[in-house]
């Protein structure tokens, strides 16, 4: 697994209908806007990136596991 993953992340609704953001390829964040493909979280969730979250947004916290573990830098 490449870090070119977004520190931002992106948006889903769990199932309860509260919004949690996960985090998802760089690279695939504007074409997903543009075009509406799907991306795919580094949990696993595929979705259509829809919204820009806010400082602050609850996290996934499988996504937030993941990404802490992968290696520090870029490449």
């Amino acid at each position: 697994m490449s870090t070119d993953t977004e520190i931002r992340p992106e948006r889903s609704e769990t199932e309860a209908g509260n919004e949690r953001f996960h985090y998802v390829r760089k690279s695939k964040i504007a074409e997903s806007a543009v075009m509406g493909t799907m991306v795919e979280a580094l949990c696993g969730e595929v979705f259509p990136v829809t919204k820009v979250p806010k400082p602050g947004s609850p996290v996934c916290e499988e996504c937030k596991r993941i990404y802490e573990m992968l290696p520090s830098g870029g490449g």
